[in-house]
């Protein structure tokens, strides 16, 4: 069964995108997609890098409770349906639970279409997500993603994006099977410092795409 977001978040997000009936989807983000000036703090983080991963990896949501909310982001705005929380699994438990994929897919599914309405099935959107650097095999944000697209009836594009390295913060990808489509929904399973998603953001600028930010959790 497919969450209710809570009227507070939604109507929030409704007055951020209340152009959401116009098209293309650049006057879609109109609202959503100027450049915020906020620093990351995180973003070189020099010695406190190794501190932060660990960190990272600790941290817990008890996904019991949903919390819709847009949050800016490496100067991107970014939708999620949770916040971490004080109890609950860890993001490491979350990833290798099978059954944690159709409730991440479904929850984020429903606030998609929430927030793109009908413009969803005009045509031209495709869901897209980062690059596999640790979980090569088995890759969580991939396996929702894969079945965000199938919800939603849209395309889903694997590895658009190509990490040389392991690393999470100060990176750059490559490109890599660049989508057709010029509406994108980037996706993520969590978000901490935003480095990821502000690396695919500066790879697929330059191909003239139009992106909008989803994650499952907001890890701060």
């Amino acid at each position: 069964m497919l969450f209710e977001p809570s009227i507070q978040d939604v109507s929030t997000m409704s007055e951020s995108l209340e152009n959401i009936n116009t098209s293309p989807l650049s006057d879609i983000l109109h609202s959503i997609d100027q450049p915020i000036l906020r620093k990351d703090l995180l973003a070189d983080a020099g010695p406190r890098k190794a501190w932060h991963a660990n960190s990272a990896e600790l941290a817990r949501c008890d996904l019991s409770e949903e919390h819709c909310h847009m949050f800016p982001k490496v100067g991107l705005r970014v939708m999620a349906v949770w916040r971490r929380s004080v109890k609950g699994p860890t993001l490491a438990e979350i990833k290798e639970d099978d059954e944690k994929i159709p409730l991440f897919a479904s929850r984020v599914a429903h606030l998609i279409g929430s927030v793109l309405g009908q413009n969803l099935h005009a045509g031209g959107f495709a869901i897209v997500t980062t690059p596999r650097r640790r979980h090569k095999q088995r890759n969580f944000a991939c396996l929702v993603a894969q079945d965000i697209a199938r919800r939603l009836n849209i395309p889903y594009h694997e590895d658009v994006a190509i990490a040389k390295t392991k690393q999470r913060i100060g990176v750059d990808f490559a490109p890599g099977n660049i989508p057709p489509e010029y509406n994108l929904i980037v996706f993520d399973d969590f978000v901490t410092t935003g480095s990821t998603l502000g690396a695919m953001n500066r790879l697929l600028a330059p191909f003239g795409k139009n992106c909008i930010y989803f994650v499952g959790v907001n890890n701060q």
